[in-house]
């Protein structure tokens, strides 16, 4: 049985519950390397099964390290978890109202977050797929020539995507953000169909054999734009210099904010520090002033500070890190681009 089925089934045994219910598509692809299409019910349990749609059946047969059977209805999924003795369901806080509505009177139900826990701490192999998806990103962002490319923002996200997909992601790990000028100020701001103003932001990933990348960096022009890239790229650097097994998410957090504060832009760092990537792009632990998080070895956290100067600009440099007994920078793009 799969090391990360094994170790939720002892949390179920400790906390004396009988199985628990995954449907988050990529917590179901962590458990058995079988990603939904449409829908699925994974159940952890002693004999671990996946409920599937009659659309998926092929794939998950193809796929699942998990024995999978063709889904008919709640009722029946219900009635056979019943006839095996299930009294205690937990379920992820993601599940949707409606199935928690379906299921609460057949069994007692408690949400948890055991495939969070598992998914904090990265395997050598999905280390080195975030690697991977680094490499492809960054790649293409050198092939965009930046500096001298004179298309739109929307122009220039697209070609962005396609260069990465030529490059071998299977996709963005997230809508590309190209913007310049006053509306780099927001930090999801939108490509718009206007030529490249100064400053530019540009926000990216890939995503290499399901596991998500993401970088940022930003381009300055003139003196108080420098005077701003000074000091994020002071908190990124500091805040990656702390990072440390047994420290808790919020002092890396606290380390960025504190230098950004102590210039007087506290109030613009509108974000918090960084947040955990993988299947999903984002995941926990983060660097955030309320993330309590023991940091270990095989987390990887990206560290992103910012400062957003409201109809000025914005600045934010984001790097992600492999955490062993330091944090490790993946990927090699230098931060500041000319």
């Amino acid at each position: 049985m799969d090391e990360h089925v094994t170790n939720i089934i002892n949390d179920l045994k400790k906390d004396n519950v009988q199985a628990y219910l995954l449907t988050k598509f990529t917590n179901v692809e962590y458990i058995s390397n079988y990603r939904p299409t449409s829908f699925a019910f994974c159940v952890i349990k002693e004999e671990p099964i996946i409920y599937v749609s009659s659309m998926d059946m092929e794939i998950a047969k193809n796929n699942s390290s998990l024995e999978v059977k063709e889904y008919e209805s709640m009722d029946v999924m219900i009635k056979e978890l019943k006839s095996e003795g299930i009294k205690n369901l937990a379920i992820e806080p993601s599940l949707p109202f409606g199935s928690y509505e379906k299921l609460k009177d057949d069994f007692t139900i408690d949400s948890k977050t055991y495939i969070d826990k598992q998914r904090m701490i990265k395997t050598t192999l999905e280390i080195e797929k975030i690697k991977k998806a680094t490499e492809i990103a960054q790649k293409s962002f050198l092939q965009l020539d930046i500096l001298n490319n004179k298309n739109t923002e929307k122009e220039i996200a697209f070609d962005l995507v396609r260069l990465m997909i030529e490059n071998g992601a299977s996709k963005e790990s997230f809508d590309t953000i190209v913007t310049s000028g006053a509306s780099s100020s927001l930090p999801h701001a939108i490509p718009q169909a206007k030529r490249l103003e100064k400053p530019i932001l540009i926000d990216w990933g890939a995503i290499f054999e399901g596991y998500c990348s993401d970088n940022t960096r930003t381009i300055v022009y003139n003196e108080k734009q420098q005077e701003i890239w000074d000091i994020v790229a002071e908190a990124h650097d500091k805040a990656i210099k702390a990072i440390r097994p047994g420290l808790k998410c919020i002092e890396i957090d606290k380390v960025a904010r504190d230098i950004i504060a102590d210039y007087g832009y506290g109030d613009r760092f509108i974000h918090s520090t960084g947040h955990s990537l993988g299947l999903d792009i984002h995941e926990t632990p983060g660097f955030s002033i309320r993330d309590e998080t023991v940091i270990e070895e095989g987390m990887v956290i990206t560290v992103e500070p910012g400062i957003y100067l409201e109809g000025e600009f914005g600045v934010r440099l984001e790097d992600t890190v492999a955490i062993y007994k330091k944090a490790n920078v993946i990927g090699d793009l230098p931060l500041k681009i000319e």
